[in-house]
């Protein structure tokens, strides 16, 4: 009887633990500084890309404008980032990301900065599937203090865009399911796709997490 009861008690304490471990709370951002920074305009710079994947960059950079202007900022368009950093002698991202405050300000004129990574981008062959992930995180800095604004980080998968069905058929049929969806993934560069989830993910607007509304957007002030 003791040892039943030694035993229910276990498995429940254990049972409790994995609860807790599946449990992932939010994360909440100290929205001090960005409060207090209010920038109006913004400029994005080229991600840093962590992957194998030349294309990870810009493909990235190409999804983040719209975004950021949704939540409210006005953006210094890319081709414009992109000419005065070219004529500048700057052409990757890891030298432009090491542009002086001092000197973004100077060129583009904006209040704030986001620096930007990819870390994975391209289709991920899982044994008996085949999936597309990009994964990428950016700071926003204020360019007037140097003060870090806000930090976030988003990944997106290729199942979030539909059509990943498994019509069965035991293991071989799985494999091979995995292996043409892996091809297909890289014909289709839906990587770029996928792209777009992330970086609506990572620079959406709002609390516990996002960005704070800019002053060009009607739900300013809402989220203070």
């Amino acid at each position: 009887m003791r040892r039943h009861f030694f035993l229910t008690l276990v498995c429940g304490m254990l049972a409790a633990v994995l609860l807790a471990g599946c449990a992932v709370p939010k994360r909440h951002v100290d929205y001090t500084a960005f409060r207090k920074s209010q920038p109006r305009s913004v400029l994005i710079l080229p991600p840093v890309n962590d992957t194998n994947d030349t294309a990870a960059g810009y493909s990235l950079l190409s999804q983040m404008t719209l975004p950021v202007a949704e939540a409210g900022y006005y953006v210094v368009p890319v081709a414009v980032m992109e000419e005065t950093f070219r004529q500048n002698g700057l052409t990757t991202p890891n030298d432009i990301q090491a542009v002086s405050m001092d000197k973004l300000r100077e060129y583009f004129g904006a209040d704030a900065v986001i620096y930007p990574k990819v870390t994975k981008y391209g289709s991920v062959y899982q044994v008996v599937d085949s999936t597309t992930i990009v994964s990428a995180s950016a700071k926003m800095v204020d360019l007037r203090t140097g003060d870090t604004l806000w930090v976030g980080s988003a990944s997106a998968s290729g199942k979030e865009l539909g059509g990943n069905v498994n019509v069965g058929g035991g293991i071989i049929v799985a494999l091979v399911q995995a292996a043409v969806k892996q091809v297909a993934h890289n014909v289709t560069d839906e990587s770029h796709d996928v792209a777009a989830l992330a970086a609506n993910r990572l620079l959406k607007a709002g609390p516990p997490d996002g960005l704070l509304y800019g002053p060009r957007s009607p739900k300013v002030g809402t989220d203070w």
